[in-house]
């Protein structure tokens, strides 16, 4: 079970929880649980990474496996896992919905500027709705591209 600790009641829970346990001698193992990322920050992905492609000229698909990922957010994304039959280590490249709300922050924020030094592009931050909202309708108008 996971407990919110800054939650009064919910805390006392966890305390007597873990006390239990030790009166059993149990093995317990206690993890912080992080954030993942929001909704919002999965909506906001997609549309920016849309946005993009349509100016861009390029699949969705391809903006986010090889502009997002690979070029400007490797140190994030790459991977390395060991073959088991050859003993090969090659590269993988994680999935968005491994990362946390940090790391999605960062990742954004570093595509927002890539955006712009690359093809003059300006993105909004999550917060500007206005723009997103435009950005948003542009993008309804231009999805046969994508």
């Amino acid at each position: 079970m996971i407990y919110d600790t800054s939650i009064p009641t919910i805390r006392k829970k966890a305390i007597n929880r873990i006390k239990h346990l030790l009166d059993k001698n149990a093995k317990i193992e206690v993890l912080e649980k992080k954030s993942n990322r929001t909704y919002s920050q999965n909506n906001y992905l997609h549309l920016i990474l849309s946005y993009y492609a349509i100016e861009y000229g390029e699949t969705m698909e391809y903006v986010k496996q090889i502009i997002f990922k690979q070029w400007v957010n490797e140190d994030l994304f790459k991977t390395e896992f060991v073959n088991q039959k050859t003993g090969e280590v090659r590269e993988a490249w994680k999935s968005t919905s491994k990362l946390n709300t940090k790391e999605m922050s960062i990742a954004t924020e570093r595509f927002r500027n890539y955006s712009v030094k690359t093809l003059g592009l300006y993105i909004p931050e999550p917060k500007d709705l206005t723009h997103l909202e435009e950005i948003e309708n542009y993008i309804e108008e231009h999805k046969i591209y994508l």
